[in-house]
């Protein structure tokens, strides 16, 4: 029997045979195994006839549907086409167009109460590895109430927190893009920021935290995390270091083993879980290997280096050969 070892930066997952496969998770991504302890629940059934592709939807405790959407894979999901969320109260959340390579095309927010929150229209791929980039163009926003901000790409934008708290962001668009001066804060970080664009481009920002501490950036707010030498480095160091369990190799247990871990502001991976076990020595591996990683470059925010938690899916595959 040849051994056969990969990893994916997406998530992944094997087929399966059911008719129908539930899963219980909680809000960070966490898989857990009693419906009580979970805090939204995912059914995924078969492809419908002359689809390749597997039918999702999640709910909420209370039963209202959370997602719907259709899924190259299983689980977890990776959704092709349209996709639509919903709030808790039942109310459309969002809706918008999912590739392989990120959200395309035209895509609608609303306001809990059902207005039309903005509408964003994003490119047909995606050119860059930064989770946190913004890459779209904002071509509508209006208030809860549905008077206009923003129209054709032009206006003056007011954006909100993701639970509609507070406005956390404001600044003239134009073309679509950011322009001029933008000012905005985030009440979690406890930061107020100021930032200059042109055409889109982010020429210079400030931000000063609670301690009145003052950090400069340029070209993004975020970066996320990344291991020295980027993803194919990555590949490297988990192939050189992965060892396959014997009792799984023997009794040919396979499977993707769903990780998250913690990238610290210095660079350190901390707080290793498993997120989707597939069997206690696969898992066991799986999570020596990352707690061994070398430093990453740390993920910043407005320039500050963060704590980012991040998840990695790492493919146990056993082939005949």
């Amino acid at each position: 029997m040849k051994l056969v070892f990969s990893f994916l930066l997406v998530f992944a997952t094997l087929f399966g045979r059911a008719q129908q496969n539930v899963y219980f998770l909680k809000n960070n991504g966490k898989y857990v195994t009693a419906k009580d302890s979970a805090d939204f629940i995912r059914v995924v059934t078969l492809p419908d006839s002359g689809s390749v592709l597997y039918n999702v939807i999640e709910f909420y405790k209370n039963g209202v549907k959370k997602t719907i959407g259709k899924s190259t894979k299983i689980d977890p999901p990776r959704y092709l086409g349209q996709v639509v969320r919903f709030f808790e109260n039942g109310k459309r959340a969002s809706l918008y167009q999912q590739s392989d390579k990120g959200t395309v095309g035209a895509a609608y927010e609303f306001y809990p109460n059902g207005t039309v929150y903005r509408i964003l229209k994003y490119p047909d791929s995606v050119k860059t590895d930064n989770i946190f980039a913004e890459n779209y163009l904002i071509t509508a926003n209006s208030d809860s109430l549905g008077n206009k901000l923003v129209v054709d790409g032009r206006g003056y934008y007011k954006g909100f927190d993701s639970k509609f708290k507070y406005i956390d962001e404001e600044g003239r668009v134009k073309n679509g893009l950011r322009d001029s001066i933008w000012n905005g804060t985030d009440k979690n970080l406890k930061v107020t920021f100021t930032e200059t664009y042109k055409e889109g481009n982010l020429i210079a920002g400030a931000m000063i935290d609670s301690a009145g501490a003052k950090f400069t950036y340029a070209g993004t707010r975020m970066t996320s995390p990344k291991f020295n030498g980027g993803n194919r480095a990555f590949g490297n160091y988990l192939g050189k270091n992965i060892i396959y369990p014997d009792l799984e190799r023997k009794n040919g247990i396979y499977g993707v083993v769903i990780l998250q871990f913690v990238v610290e502001k210095d660079g350190r991976v901390t707080d290793v879980r498993v997120q989707k076990s597939v069997s206690p020595g696969l898992d066991k591996e799986a999570s020596r290997v990352i707690k061994n990683s070398p430093l990453w470059i740390p993920g910043t925010r407005f320039g500050k280096p963060i704590r980012v938690t991040y998840a990695v899916p790492i493919n146990f595959l056993l082939q005949d050969g």
